[in-house]
């Protein structure tokens, strides 16, 4: 098993994933790792980010004391408002991630599987509030990528051969960049694109479950 001490951390994942984003796009950021995103996207790189809860135009964090609790985020954070900035009900929200205007989401995972299914939004017998706008975004979105611990607390791999937690969606996921490395949904399997600082191809497939392809 990778010794997962190494690696990304999670601002260096949040980072890598900034370098997914195309200029000139919608993009949807969930709840976690993927909320660093906009610290870290590139220079000359314009993107607009959209809130499933009615936002679209999302400026960064505010500083302590400038918090507004009318602006947040679907993931109940306080956020900030930019020059263009529109408000909308949640229904034209959804309408916009179902008719296929977002083109990519950067999501969180409790699990991944080797078909691109996606487990993320509850675990059986513990108390959730709902499945939120990830069954919709999955659905409609041009490209999912995904960012999570590459395993759990106890050091087993959340990149399965199969999903055992309720799922999200099917065959939904694009990338995953983990603190391990990148890599990529192929046929058969996932295929390693890049390795984090001071880990090998051979810790990775160490650290997963799920068929390494190449």
């Amino acid at each position: 098993m990778a010794d997962v001490k190494k690696g990304w951390d999670r601002n260096q994942m949040a980072a890598r994933a900034a370098q997914e984003l195309e200029d000139g796009t919608y993009v949807n950021l969930g709840i976690g790792i993927p909320t660093l995103v906009p610290n870290f996207i590139p220079e000359g790189v314009t993107v607009t980010l959209q809130s499933e809860n009615g936002m679209l135009g999302m400026g960064p964090f505010p500083y302590e004391g400038d918090e507004d609790p009318d602006l947040i985020n679907a993931g109940k954070q306080t956020i900030t408002e930019v020059p263009n900035t529109a408000y909308f009900d949640s229904a034209t929200s959804f309408g916009m991630i179902r008719g296929g205007k977002i083109a990519m989401a950067i999501l969180g995972a409790m699990e991944v599987d080797e078909k691109g299914d996606l487990a993320n939004w509850m675990i059986p017998g513990k108390l959730v509030k709902g499945m939120g706008g990830a069954m919709d975004l999955v659905a409609g979105v041009g490209r999912v990528v995904v960012v999570m611990d590459h395993t759990n607390k106890h050091g087993e791999s959340k990149l399965l051969k199969e999903c055992t937690l309720p799922l999200t969606g099917q065959g939904v996921v694009d990338r995953v960049i983990t603190n391990l490395g990148v890599l990529d949904v192929v046929e058969g399997g996932l295929k390693i694109l890049e390795c984090a600082d001071g880990i090998t191809e051979d810790d990775i497939k160490a650290a997963t479950e799920a068929t390494i392809i190449g």
